[in-house]
């Protein structure tokens, strides 16, 4: 059998750093081709993909017959289209999140993912990770009781304003950038939606910089921040009637430091280590397998949505400072 073979749209940071080697790495996939009109900012994902092929555009890349799958890390505000042109080319879609701004946009991927025939998904690689799979088994199992409470936080420092992450006009902000994480955890855990959503957002320039939103998840308080002004931190905690469990890196594994679950019940404590999982590479790995054989995907469009929409509501019950 042959490898699934990819093809990324630009030559992102990002793509450069994680989702180019993991694609390369991955069981059952090569990266084969990259789109960017700057050739030398081909030569690092050389280092890694050595066949690499190089097209000058992002419709050259498509129309390529020897590719299966693309992957998009564009600015948010171009997700959408260049993945409806991917899916109307015949080719499978793994586009970075959010992929799209408002949830209703989704309607238009599924049906294009539809009516292609093809896997069409956005990269929220944390659910691929075996610490988030143990996470929502564990609580489903009733290891933590009746679940009361659910507190999460995500914040890094990002004060340069020529950043795209601070850019309005191309959807920046830290709630499409890093809210996407500590919503879709939580959902993905417990496996319900947040209600009864307040939220403050503090903004700059047109994009949230800090967002505090508390909900109802389920049967439990939903308590959670993002910033992208802040020092550094990631944590979620899930509360019960019999245990509390941390997450110690939920978002960033291996960057922020070693994945650990900590599960608390009385004075006892178990801790399970995760330190050499890569998400980045399960995602891809996952694909592969989902797009050739129709096996389950764990985060299908359907799942995004949910997110997005839950998005929508935070932006909708802002309370400016």
């Amino acid at each position: 059998m042959t490898d699934f073979r990819w093809g990324i749209l630009g030559a992102s940071k990002f793509a450069r750093e994680h989702m180019g080697p993991a694609i390369a790495l991955a069981a059952g996939g090569q990266l084969a081709a990259l789109a960017t009109s700057d050739g030398g900012k081909a030569a690092p994902f050389r280092a890694f993909a050595p066949g690499l092929r190089v097209h000058d555009s992002y419709d050259a890349l498509l129309a390529d017959p020897g590719i299966d799958a693309v992957y998009v890390p564009l600015p948010n505000s171009l997700h959408v289209e260049w993945s409806l042109k991917a899916m109307a080319a015949g080719k499978h879609v793994l586009c970075e999140k959010p992929m799209t701004l408002r949830a209703e946009e989704f309607d238009r991927l599924i049906a294009a993912r539809d009516s292609a025939g093809v896997l069409a998904a956005e990269a929220f690689m944390i659910v691929h990770h075996p610490q988030w799979q143990r996470v929502r088994a564990l609580i489903a199992d009733g290891a933590l009781g009746e679940l009361w409470r659910i507190d999460g936080a995500f914040s890094f420092d990002n004060p340069d304003l020529a950043n795209i992450r601070n850019q309005a006009a191309t959807g920046g902000g830290g709630l499409r950038d890093i809210g996407v994480y500590v919503l879709g955890a939580a959902r993905f855990a417990t496996g319900c939606e947040p209600e009864e959503i307040e939220a403050r957002l503090r903004w700059e320039n047109g994009v949230d910089t800090y967002a505090r939103i508390n909900a109802r998840l389920g049967g439990a308080d939903y308590s959670v921040f993002t910033s992208i002004r802040l020092s550094p931190r990631q944590e979620m905690t899930f509360h019960g009637t019999k245990g509390v469990l941390r997450v110690t890196v939920p978002f960033n594994a291996r960057v922020f430091g070693e994945s650990q679950l900590q599960l608390s019940r009385g004075m006892t404590t178990m801790v399970e280590r995760f330190p050499v999982e890569a998400h980045y590479e399960l995602q891809a790995a996952a694909f592969n397998l989902a797009a050739r054989e129709g096996t389950p995907y764990a985060c299908p469009l359907e799942f995004s949505k949910g997110t997005q929409a839950a998005m929508d509501a935070v932006f909708a019950a802002d309370r400016p400072f």
